[in-house]
């Protein structure tokens, strides 16, 4: 029986004004009817270049296919995807073949209603009217389980929140029963009890659909949840595939055994997280990549010194007392609040000098309003904050700023809180200048080179922008600016959330020596209880504005009391024993 798509030696490259990249080579794969394969690897992989490929949705030039065939299955006979042209590639995509893209927000039109989109689709694709069209998509957003499905469709991209937009890219790739579904980081960035939500909700389409699915992730613990055949990607080649079972149980290549390795839910906390560094040498030998000498060591070399202060002992330097944060969400004519959105309502807690307070929580449970009330990037309804023993909820504006300097934070999306018009080395460098630290700017450009050094990245970056690094480099850059007015107080808010794992394990052992060097305080906001755990001294768990349950780390992940605290746990994704 023919495979429903078959991928033969196809190689992609990239043209650009230094020459030519090869981004894909030479790679071979197939998926059948009703079998999900999952593609893994890191950033800059292929995985995402091979998924377009198929859709002919890179821009030709500058891609190039140097070789290959993509043989889909239609009507009992193979086609070459490669080979068609214009209407007839038009006709393939979102009927036979439908995708859902990594970012739901940049891929919905923002103009245009939720249901207004998916109708388009069933209207191009199936020639229905538009009351047909109408009823397929409530009928599409109920079994894709969104909430008040008539309101959704009425409803534009902004109103709903990320799960639920990712459920209107689904429901929108599955408007025309397609054969194959292409799901390309779907999952990324959100919440663990979402994520979870989201996996089933793909596998029980799947199986009642019969399709066969292409999911893509950087990540392998989320692989035993949904996928039937792993491929593992690695600088645009396949270097290892087979059952799950085998992938997990039995990994053969070096890279695959970093990829599993990496995961901080398999680690105790004070242990140095595996990198993919530690298992391959630096150049692949006759075109194979061997184990590194240090991967055979790095269980015995692996522990770092971890502070085991009793920290009842210490000093209280954040004491926050009755926070509140409250939101207008509805007003009449005259602008008087009618109701109110209770974002962060009465929170109390203390953080003592050294110690890391991790606080999680979903999406929309109010703890990065919490993280920014804390440094009054959103000003708090009541309550007092005192740091230091200084209630910074009341202070004049000025002086807050001037307290800025000891307090500081890391923001979720790093290329976001860069200026894509200034290089690092001036990111980097300009709070020293504002709040005066050093005599002038040679000594401060030393510091700067100094703070690149120290979170890995080299001198000759300080005249690059941000655009010329990765994501782990430029939230590695995001850490410096931080560190460079030597803060007591770090606020670390999803600093590592989008991260590939194994980028995401060296950030998390930087902020751990960076902790050890510095001796700053910080709280580490994140919806991963297992990134979380291996990070912080205590947890705190928020719910609906209001800390549901505190404790130290172990505690809290592994003798939960409250119910929510149990479904977090219970939706961090595992994997099989390894």
């Amino acid at each position: 029986m023919l495979p429903l798509l078959q991928i033969k030696n196809l190689s992609v490259d990239f043209e650009t004004e230094h020459g030519s990249t090869s981004a894909v080579k030479n790679i071979s794969l197939e998926i059948n009817k009703g079998e999900i394969v999952a593609i893994v690897g890191e950033s800059g992989s292929g995985k995402t270049v091979t998924s377009l490929s198929i859709l002919q949705l890179l821009q030709t030039p500058p891609a190039k296919y140097t070789s290959g065939e993509i043989l889909f299955l239609k009507n009992g006979n193979q086609t070459d995807l490669l080979k068609l042209q214009g209407q007839e590639m038009r006709a393939i995509r979102g009927n036979e073949i439908a995708m859902i893209f990594q970012e739901p927000m940049t891929s919905l039109n923002p103009v245009q209603t939720c249901g207004s989109q998916v109708m388009e689709a069933i209207q191009l694709h199936e020639k229905k009217d538009s009351k047909s069209a109408r009823k397929k998509t409530i009928k599409l957003f109920e079994e894709v389980q969104l909430p008040d499905p008539e309101n959704i469709l009425n409803r534009y991209p902004h109103q709903l929140s990320g799960g639920q937009k990712q459920r209107v890219m689904i429901a929108m790739a599955m408007s025309c029963n397609p054969s194959l579904l292409i799901a390309d980081e779907p999952t990324t960035a959100l919440d663990v009890t979402v994520q979870k939500t989201i996996l089933q909700l793909i596998k029980n389409l799947q199986q009642q659909h019969e399709m066969g699915v292409i999911y893509i992730t950087h990540d392998l613990s989320l692989v035993a949840e949904i996928a039937d055949k792993v491929i593992v990607m690695y600088k645009g080649s396949v270097v290892e595939a087979g059952s799950v079972k085998d992938i997990f149980l039995n990994a053969q290549h070096p890279y695959t055994k970093a990829l599993l390795a990496c995961r901080p839910v398999l680690h105790s906390k004070g242990k140095r997280l595996p990198v993919v560094s530690d298992f391959l040498d630096k150049e692949p030998v006759n075109g194979q990549w061997s184990m590194a000498n240090s991967e055979k060591e790095i269980h015995s070399t692996s522990n770092i010194e971890h502070r085991t202060s009793d920290i009842q002992s210490l000093t209280p330097l954040l004491k926050v007392q009755n926070l509140k944060v409250y939101f207008p969400a509805r007003k009449n004519f005259f602008g008087k609040t009618l109701l109110e959105f209770k974002a962060v309502d009465d929170v109390s807690f203390e953080i003592m000098k050294g110690e890391t307070v991790g606080l999680v929580g979903e999406s929309g449970c109010g703890k990065t309003t919490l993280g920014r009330a804390l440094i009054r990037l959103i000003e708090p309804t009541a309550g007092n904050i005192l740091f230091d023993g200084k209630d910074i909820a009341h202070i004049e504006k000025g002086e807050m700023r001037r307290m800025r300097k000891d307090i500081q934070i890391i923001f979720q999306d790093p290329y976001g809180s860069l200026n894509p018009r200034i290089t690092i080395g001036s990111a980097i460098q300009e709070p020293m200048k504002i709040h005066g630290l050093l005599q002038n700017n040679k000594q401060r450009k030393d510091k700067v080179i100094e703070l690149l050094e120290k979170v890995n990245l080299k001198p000759e970056h300080f005249n690059r922008y941000p655009h010329e690094f990765s994501g782990g480099q430029r939230q590695r850059i995001c850490i410096a600016r931080a560190l460079g007015l030597n803060p007591q107080f770090l606020i670390c808010d999803e600093s590592v959330s989008a991260l590939d794992v194994s980028v995401q394990a060296q950030v998390l052992n930087l902020l751990n020596d960076l902790k050890k060097e510095f001796g700053f305080t910080s709280i580490f906001i994140s919806h991963d209880l297992s990134v979380v755990r291996y990070i912080s001294d205590r947890i705190m768990v928020m719910n609906k504005g209001k800390i549901e349950e505190s404790g130290t780390a172990d505690e809290v992940y592994f003798h939960p009391a409250k119910e929510y605290t149990k479904k977090l746990i219970a939706s961090i994704p595992k994997g099989l024993v390894v």
